[in-house]
């Protein structure tokens, strides 16, 4: 990956719906060498999707929480394939700690968020803690600024 990639990456991250001119504007490439490009990027996994940011508060979901679940590794293909059917879980990730599932989800109501604890209690542990606010949303990466950083910190 070069630096022209990474320029496409974080355009891309900014707003996936910027044309290919665009792009090719920003990066002084033709549009076809943009798509070349963002083909490429998407065979090898570093595109992985596109998607629109919602409000889910908008949506009817005001209720956001982080769970933490210690689920035994036996259970957790069977677990990974129940919460991939819960269209509320928004997050699932296996993580290191005192748990071993960190979900993010989404609910309408407290009590719809009880009931959703209550349920997957069958698989260990849980704890919820109820998001209040989030003053920093998710983000993509930022490529030029991490490369810049990493070459900081080894003196280059």
């Amino acid at each position: 990956m070069d630096e022209i990639d990474k320029k496409i990456l974080q355009t891309l991250q900014k707003n996936a719906r910027i044309s290919l001119k665009n792009v090719a504007q920003k990066t002084y490439l033709s549009s076809p060498a943009v798509s070349t490009r963002i083909d490429k990027l998407e065979r090898e996994k570093v595109i992985t999707g596109y998607h629109a940011a919602v409000n889910p508060v908008k949506l009817g979901y005001p209720i956001m929480a982080f769970i933490s679940l210690d689920v035994a590794p036996g259970d957790k293909i069977k677990f990974y394939d129940s919460m991939e059917a819960i269209p509320n879980v928004l997050e699932c990730n296996c993580v290191t700690g005192e748990y071993s599932m960190l979900m993010k989800v989404a609910f309408q109501s407290t009590l719809d968020l009880d009931i959703f604890v209550d349920q997957i209690q069958c698989y260990g542990k849980a704890r919820t803690q109820i998001i209040f606010s989030t003053p920093v949303g998710p983000r993509g990466i930022d490529i030029g600024k991490e490369m810049q950083r990493l070459k900081n910190a080894s003196g280059e």
